[in-house]
């Protein structure tokens, strides 16, 4: 049964099988602004290396911490990967607040990815669920969420999970879901 874990070099081998599926599906572009494409493009050409390897998961790891230099539109976030066995299925990122400005007001506090090759079995109702007591002990009462206004799947999923829509901004629709 999946169950979503701290990021861990132990399932490399199936994530980069999944990110040259979300490469394949053309991810990872410069106009790609995903934490799927920012991979692809940070670390997309070192994976290889054990060592390398490492050294991203540790630098998913570091983001947690407030103390951690960063970008000034992020902020501290939990990554946290949907894995079964040592199959890497997906990702999830729980921001600790919102960016600050419109960038906040777009990506809301939780993000996910599912690998092409998992989609449309469940996993990011499942994942998106597992994430919310975590939220909650992040000190998130409730979360935003976003979502493409053409992205059917991903709205389904928010609301299967108690999503409220609250607006659309730009081709953004925005949803409030309690975390307890």
């Amino acid at each position: 049964m999946p169950a979503l874990t701290s990021p861990t070099a132990d399932v490399q081998a199936s994530f980069l099988r999944a990110m040259a599926e979300h490469r394949a599906e053309g991810r990872g572009r410069p106009s790609d602004q995903s934490n799927v494409g920012l991979y692809l493009r940070v670390y997309g050409e070192v994976w290889q290396d054990k060592s390398e390897f490492s050294r991203f998961v540790d630098d998913l790891l570091a983001q947690e911490l407030e103390e951690t230099p960063r970008p000034a539109v992020f902020v501290p976030t939990t990554s946290l990967w949907w894995v079964e066995g040592d199959e890497y299925l997906g990702r999830l990122g729980i921001r600790h607040r919102l960016a600050p400005g419109r960038t906040g007001e777009r990506n809301g506090h939780i993000g996910y990815d599912v690998r092409p090759s998992a989609r449309r079995k469940g996993h990011a109702t499942a994942m998106l669920a597992a994430s919310l007591p975590i939220a909650a002990k992040l000190g998130l009462p409730r979360v935003l969420i976003t979502c493409d206004d053409d992205n059917v799947a991903s709205r389904r999923t928010i609301e299967r999970n108690g999503g409220v829509l609250h607006d659309r901004l730009d081709e953004k629709l925005r949803f409030w879901l309690p975390t307890s």
